[in-house]
């Protein structure tokens, strides 16, 4: 294996120059940037912050650190190196695997995709999807997700679950991977990240949130991808931002998985204001690692990291898969991290730290190290028996998957959430639920049947045929089966009636001649349309969508046959699978058209879940977490398509700021069709009794003070490279990604710079061990913990004023004045209410939620002129009242009855 040492070709340079020597931080996330980028403007900067800081433990790690601290301390330079370096693409039988401690008993940690179950397996379940979560605005059913997905991970010998998602957060509609993720509303992500994150690592197992940061579309994101689709351009996409809208939006959510104890977070494929994810030190360093005192560890996406030395120094802890690209055989870490230690390039208490952080995310989850669980799958194929290594055509032969069921009882909770997910947009004289006693029912639609190749058929997900149930890419599993919505109304139809059942699932069935669906519409009592939108991850083209959707139309023709089922059919009910908001507006208002409902990615269980719900055996209670506007220019944000920047680094920028999805309406003064929040249900609700009380929360204390000096562990690093070579009779691994060096000829092995003094390369401040200041909006893992004092609980009266049971979701926004958005989502909960009964709706405010991010003092200030409100959803707020600013609040209730 060829060694180049790190600080040759493939170090990143980065200025010379300590943020903290600047007085302005927000100076460098700009927001005058230009609308076109030739070659010689001026680009989005983002400024350095060095040193990286070291995990303290603090915050519910104390018990983690100490296990991490003994088990670090135990190992040697070379077993440092192993456990922070992937072994290379393909190398183990996990999509990521970092290398064995052997002496200790350690198998190595295996990282293994995705955010709604395990994939490239059998034998496990394929969950709805994030989006679908975010439907339900239901806390128990996001934890209860979670802890099955953790389940089914833990029983494949699986230590960290790629997900779940955050980033993208869904700026653009169209961004190919919202779907893996909830909400574009920051509230409602951070609040179902919370109870997911927690689920996973309940069930023993970490819990990887992912994509840090900014990572809002597929187009652009890898350049050799780029490249593939005839782009030319050099390097990767930059999105950026100001200081201001990191905070009050993408952010957000990164803060509410760090407190709720997440254990790793990725960093992403893109650049922002032009410095790479996985290399940038203000993301990194000073955001993450210091003001939201991440203490777990920072994994690489698979192929982000592009450097060496100076990505270990912004902040990385493990690269995955380990090679520098797929199957290269070449690492920026490995051997290039053993030599970059061993010659005194990259201090020791960094390395010390990466490893620390590893090792207590997995004691966190109650993991013992020496006592790991068997992989018993291979992400490569689904044969019993095969190579070990398949990359390595001289691999012994043996068992590598067991085909182990780890499924347990998951599909009920996959079909509650399936239908809980479901969000009835329009119900005209009660067309809904149907009663049974219909003669005749007509399913058209692609959308209702099976793809032709199999639930699998399409690897990772990667076509539209038949039903959609999930998206496309990595964010996928394999399906144990899939219950399409043909196959389960026809069952209950012929078991449980004794209507006639008929299914047209050819959408261009209307021009062939024969006039099927013409035929089959006029004669039915009730017309069910199925029709689907589909995306996924920028390494898969569908019909000519990169990832990203090429715009927010229905696919497969799917308007048409919208049109020309109701022209026939009077009682036409429409049911659309997609990953996110579609254009409805041609067809939504026709009168022929009785009821319409999203279903989104509801995963295995898709069609009894609508079953269930179209027959009135579960009630609807799912709200929009997203919002359909009237056109793709409404949204007033879209993907970027064509390279701006030459054949440099396009530049996404973010000139929205914080106006996104509903906040962007609101601004606009555009009247959405079916507005975020909105959500109907087979009874009605009635909101009263608005009642607002203080609390005695104290004063809002700014974190100061430093940390203590940077602790090592372990034995001292021998300069002597000799102590780092392969040892005799080894036998290499094809491609594998090893520790061990293969020279003692630092120079000759390192290229042309080795050698260079590290203040000619080196950012200032890099490598300091000393105490360093520690931020006012940090101490506390997602912030100083003041930011999460509760100032006042804001309660309501919910009344089901209809003849059946149903949920109700009841929401509080709060408007904060200024140049903030109209209202801005601060509490909801989920009301199960019985006809005739009421349930008291409760959320609490605390100061985070009525703060603004101050630039100058890099703190969070609370607004003096908040008003509260609750209502159905973002646009129906009936009871609302203003909120006293902070300041030592009464010990009574503000009442307002509405």
């Amino acid at each position: 294996m060829q060694l180049s040492l790190l600080s040759s070709t493939i170090i990143v340079v980065l200025t010379a120059v300590r943020f903290a020597e600047f007085a302005g931080i927000s100076r460098w996330w700009k927001t005058d940037l230009l609308p076109q980028h030739a070659q010689n403007s001026s680009l989005a900067y983002s400024p350095p912050s060095y040193p990286s800081p070291w995990g303290t433990g603090n915050g519910g790690w104390e018990d983690a650190y100490a296990k991490a601290r003994a088990f670090v301390s135990q190992l040697t330079l070379l077993e440092k190196v192993n456990l922070t370096t992937g072994v290379g693409w393909e190398g183990e039988q996990c999509v990521g695997q970092v290398g064995s401690i052997p002496r200790l008993g350690f198998r190595g940690l295996c990282m293994q995709d995705s955010p709604l179950g395990v994939r490239d397996t059998d034998y496990v379940s394929g969950f709805p999807s994030g989006v679908n979560v975010a439907a339900t605005w239901d806390r128990g059913l996001a934890y209860a997700r979670g802890q099955a997905m953790g389940q089914e991970h833990r029983g494949k010998g699986v230590d960290a679950q790629l997900g779940p998602v955050c980033g993208p957060l869904g700026r653009a509609p169209e961004g190919g991977r919202n779907w893996e993720g909830f909400s574009p509303d920051p509230y409602l992500t951070g609040q179902l990240i919370d109870p997911t994150i927690r689920g996973i690592q309940d069930a023993g197992v970490i819990a990887t949130t992912k994509h840090y940061i900014m990572n809002e579309q597929e187009h652009f994101r890898q350049v050799g991808e780029a490249q593939g689709y005839g782009f030319n351009i050099s390097e990767t996409a930059s999105s950026n931002l100001d200081d201001t809208t990191m905070h009050e939006l993408y952010l957000w959510p990164f803060a509410d998985a760090i407190r709720a104890g997440t254990g790793s977070v990725m960093c992403s494929y893109n650049q922002i204001n032009n410095s790479y994810g996985c290399g940038n030190s203000y993301t990194l360093n000073y955001l993450l690692k210091n003001e939201l005192d991440f203490q777990g560890f920072v994994m690489s996406d698979w192929q982000a990291q592009h450097s060496g030395v100076s990505d270990a120094l912004a902040g990385l802890d493990m690269a995955m898969p380990g090679d520098t690209v797929f199957s290269s055989g070449q690492s920026f870490w490995g051997a290039n991290l053993t030599l970059a230690i061993a010659n005194g390039t990259l201090p020791e208490y960094r390395l010390d730290d990466m490893c620390v952080r590893i090792m207590a995310a997995l004691y966190k989850v109650g993991r013992d190290p020496t006592n790991e669980p068997e992989i018993n799958f291979d992400s490569w194929t689904l044969d019993t028996f095969g190579l070990l290594h398949i990359q390595d055509p001289n691999s012994p032969t043996g068992l590598i998957n067991q085909h182990v069921d780890v499924r347990g009882d998951h599909k009920n909770i996959i079909r509650q959430i399936g239908r809980a997910s479901t969000v009835l947009l329009k119900n005209t004289n009660n067309a809904l639920p149907l009663t049974g006693k219909e003669r005749q029912v007509g399913i058209f639609g692609e959308d209702a049947g099976s793809n032709a190749y199999g639930a699998n058929g399409c690897a990772d997900r990667g076509c539209d045929n038949g039903t959609l149930a999930m998206g496309w890419g990595s964010g996928t599993a394999n399906f144990p089966y899939l219950v399409t919505p043909e196959e389960a109304i026809q069952n209950y139809i012929l078991t449980e009636t004794n209507s006639l059942v008929y299914a047209i699932t050819d959408n261009e069935a209307y021009n062939t001649g024969a006039f099927q669906i013409q035929g089959l519409a006029a004669q039915a009592d009730v017309a069910l349309v199925f029709a689907n939108a589909d995306s996924g991850e920028g390494y898969i083209n569908v019909d000519g969508n990169e990832g990203d959707r090429n715009n927010l139309t229905l696919w497969k023709d799917a308007e048409h046959l919208i049109q020309n089922v109701s022209a026939y059919n009077n009682n036409t009910i429409v049911v659309m699978h997609t990953v996110g908001p579609v254009l409805v507006g041609d067809w939504y208002d026709n009168p022929n058209i009785t009821a319409i409902l999203w279903a989104g990615l509801p995963g295995q269980e898709s069609g009894n879940a609508i079953t269930d719900v179209l027959y009135g055996m579960y009630n609807p209670g799912g709200k929009l977490p997203f919002t359909l506007g009237p056109s793709r220019e409404s949204y007033g944000t879209d993907v970027l398509y064509e390279p701006n920047n030459g054949n440099g680094a396009p530049q996404i920028d973010f000139t929205e700021g914080v106006f996104i999805d509903y906040r962007a309406f609101d601004k606009a003064g555009i009247a959405p069709i079916y507005e975020f929040g909105y959500g109907l249900s087979y009874t009605t609700f009635n909101y009263s009794g608005l009642t607002i009380t203080p609390t005695n929360a104290g004063p809002y204390i700014p974190t100061n003070g430093t940390t203590t000096s940077a602790p090592t562990f372990g034995n001292t690093t021998n300069p002597d490279l000799s102590q780092y070579l392969f040892p005799s009779n080894f036998t290499q691994t094809y491609l594998y990604i090893y520790p061990f060096l293969n020279s003692t000829d630092a120079a000759t092995v390192g290229g042309t710079d080795y050698g260079l003094p590290n203040d000619q390369w080196l950012p200032s401040g890099a490598t300091d061990s000393s105490p360093q200041p520690l931020l006012p909006a940090g101490g506390a893992p997602g912030g100083n913990d003041g930011l999460y004092s509760v100032l006042y609980t804001v309660t309501a009266t919910i009344t089901n004023t209809g003849s059946v049971a149903g949920d109700e979701v009841p929401q509080l926004y709060v408007s904060l004045g200024g140049n903030q958005p109209k209202v801005m989502l601060r509490g909801f909960d989920r009301l199960t209410i019985a006809p005739g009964a009421s349930a008291t709706f409760t959320a609490q405010l605390t100061r985070r939620d009525l703060s603004t991010w101050d630039t100058v003092s890099q703190n969070w200030v609370m607004t003096s002129n908040a008003t509260a409100y609750v209502g159905s959803s973002s646009r129906n707020l009936p009871l609302s009242a203003p909120l006293n600013a902070y300041a030592a609040p009464a010990k009574r209730s503000v009442v307002r009855h509405v």
